[in-house]
């Protein structure tokens, strides 16, 4: 890796002369003298001047050989938005090329994809559309965010696991799906650093006394492997070495297995002069070494859709060790190793005419074409995940036809995969000519028959067997149209019913009114939002007679909620204990600061023992109360994927609304955090605190109160 510390102009110029000797030189040595003068005066976090920063992503493109436009982009990412520079400034110093690159990664460092759900499914669209505009702009997106996550201990420790959290979650995987494998386990490992650094540093350590025990492994098995293939007549470079501690540390949680256990830690690459003798060298391997079962996978036969090729094959090394075997040519090499981005990839001043390299205007159509008719923000953004994650296997249709899957997948998404309509017509499936169950994991080179029913429709439980997010969309899209139906016939005897009470007939007249009225499209949408208890009866026939609709119990105003007060005077709920509205209160006065009310049983009462004339009886009033009263909750969940969302939309089923969260403990396995709620009363509480409870992946619960505990700093 190169040190980035002090690049000068001539060191990046030399960089990228040395795979594009035709580069035009005077335009990189403007856009570093621009950039470094819009600079001038900022600092990084670090101390260091700014402009080291975008110089340092300058350079990381250049290893991966890209083009100027690329690289002047890379020096003046940040202009636009950091500095006094507009985009007509660098157009006109420049070019179009590079002020729209330059616009384009702004516009995505704007783009906030850690926030709420339906926001960022949103700002996942935006991402994609700025990708199908110029796959370039991603391109130093992510090279901008790795020059960040290797420099990112000069930051503040809640930035840093932020930012870890965001590359883990969407940039890393965004690598990966690119086809940048090395940069994919590089943003892993450098975001494992800061969120588990015990876990990293013990996976380390292992592999620091394995070496002192079994010695240089990896040097070993690459000499045996270069004789081998020397012996067959095979011309081919082999490269050893120990995977990320990232990558051990995924393979130990998914398969549950301690280090000692673990088998394939070790990853050798052949790469050969052509495609043949990558078969050849697969066979001299396999006559050498004993292959395990399961573990061949053919891309060069099969390739990705991000252009990936090589063959992998897992083998039973020297002493019994399992290792992994890549086997591939040199221009197969090249995109597995800067993926779509070898597109642009120049050699000898020529655009390298790589014929593997895949075309990222097509790439991109495909991954975002399933996408753009999805109308729920939700299953978008799980979509969006499901395929960024996704590795493939490669299944058949009873004619032969190549249908791709992520690996993991079903029958039911191989029927989805072929057409819409034949997914919600399945009723069952047969692989390689036997019946199986639709939840059967499909595997490499299987051929699937899907059997079909007329009348068929997609079940609620294919949404837990399904794993694209294709197939997802569709089921939910199906069974939405199914219970609309539903929902319309059963909000229309509610309507029915409502009107009645009034002395009124529910007209088609009436219902259209009300829609207008409540802003739906028509009184069909108003009748299944109706039945699905979006909306109430009550608020139907208003919306139509104000005068005529049954008048809700009226709420407590808030301040006047406590009896036993003089009049005039004001309370405030003490922070140590936050009584709810049902609890026994004590109120206690201060001069000019009116009354603080506390729960009988709070233990900060008994610092006011020897003051009886400041302690007031009351109570609060009886009735309906509004949902303004914060009370906190103590809750340890399991760290999983979607845990908290499910957590956080119980709490909104149940009418409460969060306040605020705060982390207390982030472990590898679980979660403990404090979530702020306001609530009716006390009964809305233990109610809420029942259906958490209840929750599978709630480990424990309790009511906070400062009171039990010392509240840690944030």
């Amino acid at each position: 890796m190169l040190d980035t510390a002090e690049i000068t102009a001539d060191d990046l110029v030399a960089l990228v002369r040395a795979y594009n000797p035709k580069t035009n030189e005077k335009q990189i040595r403007a856009a570093f003298t621009y950039g470094r003068d819009m600079h001038d005066g900022q600092f990084r976090h670090s101390g260091e001047p700014y402009f080291t920063h975008p110089v340092a992503v300058a350079a990381i493109l250049a290893e991966q050989h890209l083009d100027d436009a690329t690289i002047i982009t890379a020096l003046l990412h940040d202009t636009i938005e950091d500095t006094r520079a507009s985009y007509s400034d660098v157009d006109k110093l420049f070019s179009t090329e590079v002020a729209e690159l330059v616009d384009g990664v702004t516009k995505l460092t704007n783009l906030q994809l850690t926030s709420t759900e339906t926001k960022q499914a949103e700002n996942f669209r935006k991402l994609f559309m700025a990708m199908s505009k110029d796959l370039r702009v991603i391109l130093v997106k992510l090279a901008d965010r790795l020059h960040n996550m290797r420099t990112i201990k000069a930051m503040r420790p809640d930035k840093q696991a932020k930012k870890a959290r965001e590359t883990m979650d969407i940039y890393a995987p965004l690598a990966g799906r690119m086809g940048m494998q090395w940069m994919r386990e590089e943003l892993e490992d450098l975001a494992f650093k800061v969120l588990n650094p015990e876990g990293r540093a013990s996976i380390i350590r292992r592999f620091i006394t394995l070496q002192r025990e079994t010695g240089d492994v990896i040097q070993r098995i690459t000499g045996d492997m270069r004789r081998e293939l020397e012996a067959a007549g095979i011309e081919a470079e082999v490269f050893g070495r120990a995977k990320k501690p990232y990558s051990i540390w995924r393979k130990m949680q998914e398969k549950e297995l301690s280090f000692s256990r673990l088998s394939d830690i070790y990853g050798f690459r052949v790469i050969t002069k052509s495609e043949e003798d990558c078969y050849r060298a697969l066979g001299a391997i396999h006559k050498r070494w004993k292959a395990v079962p399961g573990r061949f996978k053919d891309y060069i036969s099969q390739p990705k859709s991000n252009g990936y090729r090589s063959i992998h094959t897992t083998v039973s090394g020297r002493d019994g060790k399992i290792v992994e075997v890549q086997i591939r040519t040199r221009q197969m090499h090249d995109v597995a190793e800067t993926g779509v981005a070898a597109h642009w990839s120049y050699r000898d001043g020529v655009r390298s005419k790589n014929p593997f390299a895949v075309d990222p205007a097509k790439w991109i159509s495909q991954l975002s074409e399933q996408f753009d008719a999805e109308e729920d923000h939700e299953d978008f953004l799980e979509a969006v995940k499901l395929e960024m994650y996704a590795d493939q296997v490669f299944c058949f249709t009873p004619k032969g036809d190549v249908v791709k899957l992520p690996r993991g997948a079903t029958p039911i998404d191989f029927a989805y995969a072929i057409h819409t309509r034949i997914g919600n017509a399945c009723v069952g499936a047969k692989i390689d000519g036997m019946r199986v169950p639709l939840w059967t994991r499909v595997k490499n080179g299987q051929s699937i028959e899907i059997i079909r029913a007329q009348g068929q429709t997609p079940q609620a439980t294919w949404l837990d067997i399904a794993t694209t997010g294709k197939a997802k969309s569709a089921i939910r899209r199906s069974l939405r149209e199914e219970d609309r139906v539903r929902f319309v016939k059963l909000g229309r005897e509610l309507a029915r019913s409502a009107f009645a009470q009034v002395g009124k007939r529910a007209t088609d007249k009436a219902l259209r009114t009300a829609a207008r009225r409540m802003q739906f499209k028509g009184a069909e949408d108003l009748l299944a939002s109706l039945g699905s208890s979006e909306i109430t009866g009550r608020e139907v026939v208003q919306s139509v007679y104000a005068d005529l609709a049954p008048k809700e119990g009226e709420q407590i105003d808030a301040a006047r909620a406590v009896v036993g007060l003089e009049p005039g005077q004001s309370f405030n709920r003490a922070p140590c204990c936050n009584p709810l509205p049902g609890e026994r209160i004590i109120g206690i006065t201060f001069k000019g600061e009116g009354v603080t009310v506390h729960a009988i049983d709070c233990e900060k009462l008994s610092s006011y023992e020897d003051q009886p004339e400041r302690w007031i009886d009351l109570r609060w009033h009886e009735g309906n109360h509004p949902a303004v009263y914060e009370a906190v909750i103590d809750l340890t969940i399991g760290n999983g994927a979607g845990v908290l969302g499910r957590i956080c939309t119980l709490i909104g089923e149940a009418s409460a609304n969060i306040s605020d969260l705060e982390f207390l403990e982030r472990k590898p396995d679980f979660y403990r955090l404090l979530i702020y709620v306001a609530l009716r009363d006390v009964a809305h509480l233990h109610s809420l605190m029942l259906t958490l409870e209840a929750e599978s992946d709630v480990a424990a619960i309790s009511r906070y109160r400062k009171i039990d505990a010392q509240k840690p700093a944030r």
